[in-house]
């Protein structure tokens, strides 16, 4: 029976002691919770943890891109789409793309995801030239004007390729390196760091009837073969990022246990993203219909993944995403800008 280790987080400076930070972050944790398939969940005290499994946990997350992770990390959405669901069509020339970059580098991004494909459910396949097309030019612009790492959002070797070409810092992948066989090793040989993601499906069908066995173990199984199977291929640990998938096969409830256990992923060893963002759910629960009008719902669902000590969110939102952390580390930290 495989047991897995949820750290039950916390962020008051009262620490008791023998209480370990996570990963060299903002939260520390003294009690886990142990979870499997066939029993029922049990607190476990961080004394009795087995020792690979603390250090995993507690393990300072190396620098990638150039960004550690002792605060929080922005990744900025840039869709130079006709077709995004939130924003398609707002950015799908290379001086609106470079525009906005601008405003969400001031805003304070750390990073910019660019993508030239929509994933959105039901969103088609479209052709490497046409991706290759709308992002690489954009690429090279941005990495020309901006002072911080620029991220691809493709499925795509050539795509990759092309994007590395024009200065991108790391390859973020909705498919998590199952979509294009070559992808993986051509990021290992050029040494870009990656972000993987879970997704069940492809956009096209992946919200037609998702299912798990236990959605946050089947997700934590999957991240953990892609992150075997690509130190394999020579990409370390180190230069690793994962991410749930957030609405990518899931239906509201899959995407709540998920945001409901997102410290269970530390156990990974790696940075975790979090990239919920103007989601249906959010609309749904919200009561917001529209993507553009979810801002305060993303900004919710943003400071909880933080209280789980999530290391980068990824969201459309970046001024106001900044100034919701600044106040909650304020508040929460006793830590001022």
């Amino acid at each position: 029976m495989s047991l897995y280790y949820r750290p039950i987080l916390h962020t008051h400076p009262f620490r008791p002691k023998g209480a370990k930070i996570l990963a060299g972050g903002w939260a520390w944790f003294d009690m886990v919770e142990g979870l499997s398939r066939d029993d029922a969940s049990h607190p476990i005290h961080i004394s009795d943890l087995p020792v690979a499994v603390c250090d995993r946990l507690t393990t300072p997350r190396a620098p990638i891109a150039g960004l550690d992770f002792s605060a929080p990390r922005l990744m900025g959405v840039l869709n130079v789409t006709p077709d995004s669901f939130s924003d398609g069509g707002r950015h799908n020339s290379p001086d609106r793309a470079l525009a906005h970059g601008r405003a969400m580098a001031d805003a304070g991004a750390d990073m910019i995801d660019v993508g030239g494909e929509s994933t959105r459910p039901g969103a088609a396949l479209i052709a490497e030239e046409e991706e290759i097309a709308r992002t690489a030019p954009v690429i090279a612009a941005l990495t020309a004007a901006l002072d911080l790492p620029i991220s691809i959002d493709t499925r795509k070797t050539a795509v990759a390729r092309a994007a590395h070409q024009a200065g991108v810092s790391l390859v973020n992948d909705v498919a998590g390196f199952t979509f294009t066989p070559d992808l993986a090793p051509f990021c290992a040989d050029a040494d870009l760091p990656v972000c993987i993601m879970h997704a069940q499906g492809t956009p096209e069908i992946m919200q037609k009837d998702p299912h798990y066995d236990h959605v946050a173990l089947d997700v934590y199984d999957y991240l953990e073969a892609r992150i075997d199977a690509l130190t394999a291929l020579g990409i370390p640990r180190t230069r690793i990022i994962i991410d749930p998938g957030i609405g990518f096969g899931k239906t509201q409830a899959h995407n709540l246990t998920l945001l409901q256990n997102l410290s269970l992923f530390h156990g990974l060893g790696c940075p975790l993203l979090l990239g919920a963002s103007r989601k249906r759910f959010i609309g749904d629960i919200g009561g917001t219909p529209v993507a553009a009008d979810r801002v305060a719902g993303s900004l919710a669902v943003a400071l909880a993944g933080v209280a789980q000590g999530v290391q980068m969110l990824r969201v459309h939102d970046v001024a106001e995403t900044a100034a919701a952390l600044r106040l909650w580390r304020a508040a929460t930290l006793g830590i001022l800008p």
